[in-house]
């Protein structure tokens, strides 16, 4: 990568600017689904707003994928570890 003039690095924000845009249009889908569903699990039924269970299950998705990538991280520097 290029440094600009600030000492930064050209092209870092791309990931940022992404992942906010994602983040919009999920956000945008969300709010637009109001509608009253129901949900069933296993032998439970329950009634919520469609864009709370689906604000639920981003979050669930986005925590399940940040252990992901946590446990990659660990596992790599454990392999660097026992390579010395």
């Amino acid at each position: 990568m290029t440094q600009g003039t600030d000492g930064g690095t050209k092209g870092g924000n791309g990931w940022l600017i992404g992942g906010g845009v994602l983040l919009v249009l999920l956000l945008l889908f969300i709010f637009q689904n109001t509608a009253d569903v129901t949900f069933k699990y296993l032998f439970w039924d329950f009634t919520l707003p469609l864009w709370l269970g689906l604000l639920v299950t981003a979050v669930v998705a986005f925590v399940v994928g940040q252990f992901a990538l946590m446990w990659r991280r660990h596992q790599r520097r454990k392999a660097r570890r026992d390579a010395r």
